[in-house]
């Protein structure tokens, strides 16, 4: 059985703020950025993916849409109802919520594909500071790999390739 992999490295394209390279061992995928690019000093809305050693959590999956990911990592299916609390004045601010439809925050249950394999990666988590951010996802990219609101995006097969291979202790370095 081959190594299992521990870090990710997410590093900038040169002279494309909003577009970077995932590497992962020595294979290498395009990916997504957040719109103001790679940020430093990470606050809720601002459109940067941070600057910092990223944790995975876990993997969510939309079922009706896809089999479950094959990989070691916590895996859950998406939920109707399963939001991320991105309201910083929130006591269950930057956490996995359960919110009827309609009400507004950050739906995992989304009509377009982006949302169909999430990672959730270890964002201002332990412990939570309000306005640091919220929900930094690596999730799947747009066409043409246009901007995220802050994560990391990539396109599908490269979730088939990379996460049966990643260790339960895995760490995304986004530089």
């Amino acid at each position: 059985m081959p190594r299992r992999i521990t870090r990710l490295v997410v590093v900038r394209r040169a002279g494309h703020p909003q577009t970077g390279t995932l590497v992962v061992g020595h294979a290498r995928f395009v990916c997504a950025l957040g719109r103001s690019g790679i940020v430093t000093m990470k606050r809720e809305g601002d459109g940067g993916t941070p600057r910092a050693n990223l944790p995975i959590r876990r993997v969510f999956y939309r079922a009706d849409r896809a089999s479950r990911p094959d990989t070691l990592l916590p895996t859950r299916a998406i939920r109707h109802y399963d939001a991320w609390c991105d309201d910083s004045m929130d006591r269950c601010y930057n956490r996995l919520i359960r919110r009827p439809d309609g009400d507004a925050e950050e739906r995992l249950w989304r009509e377009d594909h982006v949302y169909d394999v999430i990672v959730e990666l270890g964002w201002n988590d332990a412990p939570v500071r309000k306005g640091r951010g919220s929900a930094i996802f690596w999730h799947l990219a747009r066409p043409g790999f246009s901007p995220t609101a802050g994560c990391v995006a990539t396109r599908h097969d490269v979730f088939a390739k990379v996460l049966p291979r990643l260790a339960r202790k895995c760490v995304m370095v986004i530089r």
